[in-house]
């Protein structure tokens, strides 16, 4: 075990989400500016030692409708969509201030369903993502929630940040959550819960444990969604790790080797095809 984690500090490329919750005050709903730059300060640090770095972030919907002081009641989807359009703005002009003051370009990417499944689209999309890690800038993905169809019509920015892994052939992926990582039931609710370390191989019963809460709340897909992200990205060929985002700069003592959160072993399907699996998430 020892040795998959040593090998984390050679990746090369590195897709790191993190989510609305944990980055905002829990009592009010604002933006947690420490974690934030915290949050900035690691990534500059990972592309500083020349790796390629993407962050998959959330939180315009929250942030928007934060702007126009609305509360959390439920909105049609053109509301939603009208909020987001105004927090993805205004997250990006924090995000650009934090990087600039590490003297590191940042880059907006929205993406959405359709960038995946069509094919040109897919393409082009690879290809600027290719272009922005040339030029050692961190791409900022979230999704076009603006226009989507569905209030998250890729399934969750954790499907999304596997997306992502697996478009840029990214090698390591790491998925900020409120909880430490995958357990073998809810330990919120059964205290004789055990820690998995180590996911050698995503098998049927690993994955049932989404369906069973066996992991966070957090967000809008819970351990489901995080374990079909690790079923994408361990398709694709690169590592997982779910690890608990209380403290940020988790993210250098993952890179370090250190045995934090759960760990999901690669293994690269040469059947895998993302379109196809795109095509088929919401599918019954």
């Amino acid at each position: 075990m020892s040795g998959l984690r040593e090998a984390i500090s050679d990746k090369k490329r590195i897709v790191v989400k993190i989510g609305s919750s944990s980055l905002r005050h829990a009592e009010t709903g604002d933006l947690d500016y420490i974690k934030l730059e915290v949050l900035v300060r690691e990534l500059c640090n990972l592309r500083n030692q020349g790796k390629d770095v993407v962050l998959v972030t959330s939180g315009a919907i929250a942030a928007g409708r934060k702007a126009v002081h609305i509360g959390k009641e439920d909105h049609p989807i053109a509301v939603k969509q009208a909020y987001s359009a105004i927090g993805q703005a205004r997250l990006m002009m924090i995000y650009q201030k934090l990087f600039s003051e590490y003297n590191q370009v940042s880059a907006q990417i929205l993406m959405s369903k359709n960038t995946i499944v069509d094919d040109l689209n897919r393409f082009n999309a690879h290809n600027t993502f290719s272009e922005l890690l040339k030029l050692g800038v961190i791409p900022v993905v979230n999704e076009n929630d603006t226009v989507a169809t569905y209030e998250i019509e890729i399934g969750d920015n954790d499907t999304l940040s596997a997306i992502v892994c697996a478009l840029i052939e990214a090698d390591l992926l790491i998925l900020l959550s409120d909880i430490d990582g995958l357990y073998s039931d809810n330990p919120r609710n059964n205290p004789e819960a055990k820690f998995i370390s180590v996911v050698e191989e995503l098998t049927d019963d690993i994955m049932k444990m989404g369906t069973t809460e066996t992991g966070s709340s957090c967000g809008t897909g819970g351990m489901n969604t995080k374990l079909i992200a690790a079923k994408i990205a361990t398709c694709a060929g690169a590592d997982m790790i779910i690890a608990n985002s209380s403290d940020i700069r988790v993210i250098h003592r993952i890179m370090d080797g250190r045995d934090i959160g759960t760990l999901f072993k690669a293994h690269k399907d040469e059947n895998f095809y993302l379109k196809d699996f795109v095509q088929n998430l919401h599918r019954s």
